[in-house]
């Protein structure tokens, strides 16, 4: 089991790495902008669901594979910058008719949380940084170091549901009010695309 006095201060880091400027919480921003806050949850859910998987990587060792081999972490840091690039482009073409929040996302919710995943999971940055973070909160004498590892990640989780969800619903509740404007929601349409598209751009140049 992890001690209290090192889960509530692995608790609170989290929730400020959660909180700074980075692609998934601007993701789940535009996306609950754009599509309204049910829409940010699902991408929410879709990431999270990734950090399961990073989670898993870091316990079982399989994230050493994209610390160490560089074409490892070029194929996925580029399968991840060319679909930004390909919801950027998306974002581009949409309409501003195509926005009805009160029909609900017209992209489907289902197709929302798989966003989240992917683009979660080819960021293989996420992955070295758990490889980081997490050991750090663990100890071999409290027990088996894998299972301390899934708590860890099963812990950053939660604290990531609590910040990206306040951000979807605060983004989706202001972007149902600027939505009533079909010019604002072409400025919108801008705006998300431009962030995936830097994101996209600030993914591909990214080292290990």
């Amino acid at each position: 089991m992890i001690p209290l006095e090192t889960a509530i201060p692995f608790f609170a880091a989290s929730g400020l790495l959660a909180l700074s400027p980075g692609p998934d919480n601007l993701f789940v921003l535009t996306q609950s902008a754009l599509w309204g806050r049910s829409a940010g949850l699902m991408v929410m859910l879709g990431l999270c669901t990734g950090l399961v998987g990073h989670s898993l990587a870091v316990a079982l060792g399989v994230a050493v594979i994209f610390q160490t081999s560089a074409i490892a972490f070029t194929v996925l840091k580029f399968l991840g910058a060319g679909y930004l690039a390909y919801l950027a482009f998306k974002a581009f073409r949409a309409s501003a008719t195509a926005i009805d929040q009160g029909a609900g996302p017209v992209v489907g919710l289902r197709k929302l949380y798989g966003r989240g995943i992917v683009m979660n999971i080819t960021n293989p940055k996420v992955s070295i940084f758990f490889l980081a973070f997490l050991p750090q909160f663990a100890d071999p004498s409290r027990g088996h170091l894998t299972l301390q590892l899934l708590m860890l990640g099963g812990l950053f989780i939660c604290s990531t549901i609590l910040v990206f969800g306040g951000i979807a619903i605060l983004a989706g509740t202001l972007g149902h009010w600027l939505n009533r404007s079909e010019r604002i929601q072409k400025i919108m349409n801008k705006i998300a695309g431009t962030v995936f598209l830097g994101l996209a751009v600030k993914l591909a140049i990214t080292d290990r």
